[in-house]
């Protein structure tokens, strides 16, 4: 085998550090996806500022139920602000706040299944599927969950196309 001079092997060297960092920050992608300002533009937020017209997103789990937060007990992550009707609550977003967020943004899930629309929502029409949280428009006897329920699966694929798509634009 030749012998390989040191001058040789430190370029050598130099030059695999410098491909393997050039690699590693040529592909790695953010886990998000997105800014916090393409986060907040894409997000359904109320005049007011609040996600989820104000409703505590923690409730929807732990008493199946839509209750109203409270405007004092709040928490901004990543640039979504969120109300909340307890501090133990708050305590609990803060602690997972990926396990507590509406799925799509706070927009319609059948909406978006259906056509790839952002719908506003009904904050009190919503469903549990699998620990995640879905919001649906339910105004003017247009319940779109009682259409979401009828075909659930090939929706829900198709609201996460749809949902990939929004989010990388």
């Amino acid at each position: 085998m030749p012998k390989m001079s040191c001058k040789y092997m430190r370029k050598t060297s130099f030059l695999i550090i410098v491909s393997v960092f050039f690699s590693i920050s040529v592909f790695a992608q953010p886990n998000e996806g997105f800014t916090e300002k393409q986060r907040v533009a894409q997000y359904n937020i109320g005049r007011d500022g609040l996600a989820i017209d104000g409703y505590d997103p923690v409730c929807y789990f732990t008493q199946n139920k839509a209750v109203k937060g409270k405007l004092a007990i709040y928490y901004k992550y990543k640039g979504v602000l969120y109300n909340f009707a307890n501090q133990e609550n708050r305590e609990k977003f803060v602690a997972s706040p990926e396990k507590w967020e509406p799925q799509y943004g706070g927009w319609c899930a059948y909406a978006l299944g259906d056509s790839g629309e952002k719908v506003k929502i009904n904050p009190e029409t919503f469903k549990i599927v699998n620990g995640k949280l879905y919001l649906f428009y339910d105004f003017l006897f247009n319940n779109t969950k009682t259409k979401w329920d009828k075909d659930e699966q090939n929706l829900l694929r198709q609201a996460n196309v749809n949902w990939d798509k929004i989010i990388e634009n």
